[in-house]
């Protein structure tokens, strides 16, 4: 009886730890989350947590998963707040000249800046593919400044080429549904946000 009681008094332990162990805590599931929403692409918008001071908040855009994230850099570290489907430009790579189709990466480490808000709901543009001038810039058109040949790439809607988010397809810009480029700027986007934009693999 004492043998029996004494690998029961091992035993249960040993059960009870392997059991938590299978289970992983609130924090823990919260951060497996996190980390598999940046491994994958977001198929539409979604808000992870409430911002505390939006002067804290950068953007970070995603090439290999065409995905904009929104963090907040507070004192316990870097937040994950929102994150939104993109369209990058047609072509992959760095951007080399006016024109060439591709998204301009930050370089060493220095972002680039939202330095213009404005209104492009009355925009229009010619694609050059057959369907002539039409409105496709969405409602608002967060121009960037930054080191990139030209001075016309900014994040914006996307008229007439919504089925183009997520993928590529843009002439450089980082193009959002419509209703996404407007919840990022009414809720997130500010003159002066910094915006890294990830290297293609």
């Amino acid at each position: 009886m004492k043998t029996i009681l004494l690998i029961l008094s091992i035993i249960i332990p040993l059960f009870a730890s392997s059991q938590v162990m299978r289970e992983p805590s609130l924090q823990m599931q919260s951060t497996l989350q996190r980390i598999a929403a940046i491994q994958s692409p977001v198929n539409d918008r979604t808000v992870y947590t409430q911002a505390y001071c939006r002067d804290s908040l950068y953007i970070n855009i995603s090439k290999p998963i065409r995905t904009l994230f929104v963090y907040e850099h507070r004192c316990t570290g870097n937040v994950l707040i929102a994150a939104y489907p993109v369209c990058l430009g047609a072509n992959s790579g760095n951007k080399r000249r006016t024109g060439d189709m591709r998204t301009p990466e930050t370089v060493n480490g220095r972002p680039f800046l939202i330095c213009q808000i404005t209104n492009a709901s009355q925009w229009h543009h010619d694609f050059r593919d057959g369907r002539g001038p039409m409105p496709a810039y969405g409602h608002w058109f967060l121009r960037l400044k930054g080191n990139y040949p030209g001075s016309g790439i900014g994040i914006h809607g996307s008229t007439s080429n919504r089925y183009s988010v997520p993928g590529r397809g843009s002439e450089g810009c980082i193009r959002l549904r419509d209703e996404d480029i407007i919840h990022l700027k009414e809720n997130y986007a500010f003159v002066g946000m910094k915006v890294f934009i990830e290297k293609d693999l």
